[in-house]
């Protein structure tokens, strides 16, 4: 997208977004740290809803240190009016538990003293300070041009094609602070940060696809779409094992030969009928009388 239409629909954006939103402008005088904090509840949620998160939590612990050295989970239940309390208190702790370590205080107040460029770095590098919060806190505390991107704005950038999603993954889009004068940042970004918490917290809400549709017609294909769920493939019936039959299985005859029993069976009865055969050719079968010749050889008793 060239910058001129980019600017083009960052200026309807704007004024659309008008009509819908009331801009919030934060105090300038509030301690860095502080700022910085309420960050840490404001990404994906509405204004309203993150002062009143910080709120309650400030009354729920003593001060800051009991805070830092609580768990996330003690943390998350005082934020549970937050989109996402475990990441919120994930994000708030880290940064307490960071200035602490480096300054063995709260208080990052020397950092308005520094150049902008090197309080910036000084941000980047504390755990827990996302970039949305280091924006946040350059545009509210440091006096600085930056427009705070979370995730429910950067989809909304997308959808309305003023961001690509490889820029909306990188977290940045390119040429926003150029096209948006700071005399107009804090309002651009309150309104769009709210248009991005509506989204965030109801992604498929009428409402928000009809803004959305408003600012941009085309933006139909880009609209979050439910997903599907198909219903789980039916396994199939088992199946019967075969049944076995258990009896014994008959003896198969071998070709050209017979059964061994029926064999020997075969060969007793030859042997039998030979037998018969034999006694018939010598007489009845008797056995016959010595003959005088033998006998006379045979020795008196």
């Amino acid at each position: 997208m060239s910058t001129t239409n980019r600017t083009a629909l960052l200026n309807k954006l704007q004024r659309v977004l008008k009509r819908t939103y009331k801009p919030v402008t934060a105090r300038g005088d509030q301690p860095l740290l502080e700022t910085l904090l309420f960050a840490c509840c404001l990404e994906n949620a509405h204004h309203g809803v993150a002062q009143e998160a910080l709120s309650k939590l400030r009354d729920s612990f003593f001060d800051w240190n009991e805070i830092r050295v609580s768990t996330v989970k003690e943390l998350a239940e005082s934020l549970s009016t937050l989109p996402d309390p475990p990441a919120a208190a994930a994000r708030l702790k880290g940064v307490l538990q960071a200035v602490f370590e480096s300054d063995y205080s709260f208080d990052l107040e020397h950092l308005k003293k520094q150049n902008l460029g090197a309080a910036i770095k000084r941000l980047q590098k504390v755990p827990g300070a996302s970039s949305f919060g280091v924006a946040y806190a350059t545009q509210v505390a440091l006096g600085g041009h930056a427009i705070p991107l979370d995730k429910g704005t950067l989809d909304a950038l997308v959808i309305v094609g003023v961001a690509t999603p490889a820029e909306a993954a990188n977290g940045t889009v390119a040429g926003l602070e150029r096209a948006i004068p700071k005399s107009k940042g804090q309002e651009f970004a309150s309104l769009v940060h709210e248009l991005g918490a509506d989204l965030f917290a109801s992604p498929f809400s009428q409402t928000v696809r009809d803004l959305l549709l408003s600012i941009a017609p085309d933006a139909k294909d880009r609209l979050p779409k439910r997903v599907s769920k198909k219903p789980p493939a039916k396994s199939p019936a088992p199946q019967e094992p075969p049944k076995v039959d258990k009896k014994k299985p008959k003896e198969k005859e071998v070709a050209g030969k017979k059964p061994a029993g029926k064999a020997t069976a075969e060969k007793r009865a030859a042997g039998a009928s030979k037998a018969t055969a034999a006694s018939r050719k010598s007489g009845s079968g008797r056995p016959k009388k010595a003959t005088a010749k033998v006998l006379s050889k045979r020795k008196p008793r």
